[in-house]
């Protein structure tokens, strides 16, 4: 079941949740999301690290996030990593809806020591990945950092997004995948807030997202 409507969630706002369940013969997944929420988590990938940022997105996003995975890690993470992303993407186009009073367009930097990276996201109705991000290292833990793209992609495609990702500096792996992600969260936050200025309107000239 995932959580209430917390304070924060607008009075006459409908609420943005959404469970999607995703089975194929490689891995099966079922996502939560309450876009309204407190940062709450629940996760089991069976990856450790990537499980980690997940919780990164959930936190500094303030998004309420449940998600359960099984896939075959006996080969790699790979189709685990992507799938949760396609998955966390569907159920993210579910929730925001219509994007009536959407603020649409999102972004942020964040540091953690001497990293430092940028997120622009634009919930734009076109898929669409730029990524750039020059990985000091093959592996953190058991996660291969060319995942993280595989997410990302598998997350704008299925979310109907625009996001560009860039790591400006950084010398330790973990800290250039944790201010991707972190950036990604806040960016995502400040895309998805409801602009009471644009309350019951699409943010767009063309009339439609």
């Amino acid at each position: 079941m995932l959580p209430p409507l917390t304070a924060e969630t607008p009075m006459n706002a409908e609420p943005r949740t959404a469970t999607i369940q995703r089975d194929t013969k490689e891995t099966q997944i079922r996502v939560a999301v309450n876009l309204d929420g407190s940062g709450r988590a629940k996760l089991a990938t069976g990856i450790g690290f990537f499980d980690h940022m997940l919780d990164q997105i959930a936190r500094h996003g303030l998004i309420d996030l449940d998600i359960d995975a099984t896939g075959d890690l006996h080969i790699d993470g790979h189709h685990t990593v992507e799938d949760v992303g396609i998955t966390l993407g569907m159920a993210v186009g579910k929730a925001v809806g219509d994007k009536k009073g959407l603020t649409r367009y999102g972004h942020a930097y964040v540091p953690l020591d001497e990293a430092l990276s940028r997120v622009v996201v634009d919930f734009s109705g076109r898929p669409g990945l730029v990524m750039n991000v020059p990985w000091k290292a093959g592996m953190i833990g058991g996660f291969d950092v060319q995942l993280a793209h595989e997410f990302f992609q598998g997350f704008a495609n299925h979310a109907l997004v625009t996001l560009h990702i860039d790591n400006l500096r950084g010398e330790n792996a973990h800290h250039q995948c944790e201010t991707v992600f972190k950036a990604f969260a806040r960016a995502l936050r400040s895309a998805l807030e409801l602009d009471p200025r644009s309350a019951g309107v699409v943010p767009s000239t063309k009339g439609t997202l």
